[in-house]
């Protein structure tokens, strides 16, 4: 879900910069976003890393002026690809991908090698990785930071909502081994703070599964109390809107912490995933994050410590304001205007 979400929002920022632009999805047909993709999308029966003859036909037929391999790819379709005559990206969120790209023969065929995170978070290049590219002074290299449709006027609050808010945010509801469970963990805490008397805010699947009437083991608005709001998935702009308004965010510990930082909010991040907790110790060490483990008690613990402490709620968010982190799709748009013009 993770490497869509940042290519769709690409796409959508993309497609506001050129109106004019053709931009298509490669996809496979299983993943739950594959029907509701908003751009023109080619379904394959799975991850299109393992159909390389389709996806080096679709770009044969199509013949893309840049294609951008989000964490995934085949050496035989990143040479489709530059065949084709297309400028090639190739986007690392993780060290192995990262390896795989600081391959000499990836790095002859990429042309821009973009890390999803900040370098805070994915380590400054080694000097094996700058000896490489002074060897082929190739590719480009840049660091996305984090991808957040920032509003640039401050969020409208939403109605019913109190001034003062929480806000959980677990992520796209798959699962992760060891952590199949995160989702009602998140809405079991979700609960007890509403008990506490917080206004609590829950997004994502865990709202969506919440509210599905009938749903086995769903936790009706009801039972969450008065002070509880469940909301499902929400387009980013909206979701950052909801960032920027409240006092206190608990989130997983991918993506979604980085975009609470960059909105400059406290946050109390959680590992569902097993790269998530290195993440989490890095931006603890910053000290613009508090960690909790994935166990309702220790987050509702957490989170109710820090929304009754207003001055190391304040320090936290102004340290994780002071960071800066840029908006990775500017970063990505102007990549590709460089791109396209040389």
């Amino acid at each position: 879900m993770g490497e869509y979400a940042r290519s769709l929002a690409i796409a959508q920022g993309a497609m506001q910069r050129w109106p004019q632009a053709s931009i298509r999805f490669i996809l496979s047909r299983a993943a739950p976003y594959a029907a509701q993709s908003p751009f023109p999308a080619e379904l394959l029966a799975s991850s299109p890393t393992f159909h390389s003859a389709a996806v080096i036909g679709i770009m044969n037929e199509w013949r893309p002026d840049v294609v951008i391999f989000d964490n995934a790819g085949r050496t035989a379709q990143l040479r489709a690809a530059r065949k084709a005559g297309a400028r090639v990206v190739y986007i690392s969120s993780r060290r192995r991908q990262r390896n795989k790209a600081f391959r000499l023969r990836w790095m002859r065929l990429i042309d821009e090698h973009w890390i999803a995170y900040p370098e805070f978070i994915a380590g400054e290049l080694t000097f094996v990785e700058r000896l490489k590219r002074r060897m082929l002074r190739r590719p480009a290299v840049r660091y996305l930071d984090v991808i957040l449709a920032r509003t640039r006027e401050p969020p409208t609050p939403r109605p019913g909502l109190a001034a003062d808010y929480l806000l959980m945010v677990p992520g796209g509801g798959t699962g992760h081994p060891g952590a199949g469970d995160a989702v009602d963990v998140f809405l079991q805490a979700a609960r007890a703070l509403a008990s506490l008397g917080v206004d609590t805010v829950l997004v994502g699947a865990a709202g969506t599964a919440a509210v599905t009437a009938g749903a086995p083991g769903a936790c009706a608005p009801a039972a969450l109390g008065a002070r509880a709001h469940l909301l499902g998935s929400l387009p980013q702009a909206e979701l950052a809107g909801l960032m920027q308004g409240a006092r206190l965010i608990v989130a997983n510990g991918g993506s979604t912490l980085l975009q609470s930082i960059a909105c400059g909010r406290a946050c109390v991040a959680v590992p569902i995933a097993g790269d998530q907790a290195e993440r989490i110790r890095r931006c603890v060490g910053l000290g613009v994050a508090v960690a909790a483990p994935l166990a309702a008690h220790a987050m509702v613990q957490a989170a109710s410590d820090l929304w009754r402490d207003a001055a190391r709620l304040d320090a936290l968010a102004g340290r994780a304001a002071r960071l800066g982190l840029a908006d990775g799709v500017d970063v990505a748009l102007r990549a590709i205007t460089g791109l396209l013009t040389t």
